[in-house]
């Protein structure tokens, strides 16, 4: 028994055992503010988007998206030599009816956005501004043949998602 009590009442005992405590409730205090914090900011993030949206919804219809699949491979020379392009588009509408009835008119419009792409310039597509303005071209493809078939402009705007120059 004698030996036990000395050992408690060793100065550099206890210590030791209060350093161990200390970082002990350190480090759960830490973890406990670290875990409240992501919880907060995560359902703060998650009711912001709802307002915005519920806004976005009163001003303009929302956006419909459809894909167009296959994606586009074309070929064209330069300089003598075979390149490959590779894209992948999805149109932007607002109306879900028009983008639809557009639908039916899909062979044509591929055809007119094959004979784009084929007839463009390694040089011109190499830079993000030859990008956009083949964009936009596209754009303005799609937005003719829809005004030609269905009176109206259905599609607001075409999308790269994929851009691939070889």
């Amino acid at each position: 028994m004698a030996k036990s009590d000395a050992a408690v009442k060793d100065p550099a005992t206890k210590g030791k055992l209060k350093l161990i405590i200390l970082v002990v409730v350190a480090l759960l205090l830490a973890i406990g503010v670290s875990v409240g914090a992501t919880w907060f900011f995560m359902h703060s993030a998650q009711s912001k988007p709802v307002a915005v949206a519920e806004t976005a919804v009163e001003g303009k219809q929302a956006a419909v998206f459809e894909p167009l699949l296959p994606a586009f491979v074309t070929n064209y020379n330069q300089n003598g030599r075979q390149r490959y392009m590779q894209v992948s588009i999805t149109m932007m509408g607002r109306n879900q009816a028009d983008v639809e009835a557009l639908k039916v008119h899909m062979p044509v419009i591929r055809n007119n956005l094959v004979m784009l792409f084929s007839g463009q310039d390694f040089a011109t597509l190499a830079s993000p501004v030859g990008q956009e303005m083949l964009r936009q071209k596209a754009t303005a493809s799609v937005q003719e043949v829809a005004q030609k078939e269905l009176g109206k402009v259905a599609i607001e705007q075409l999308l790269f998602t994929n851009f691939v120059l070889q």
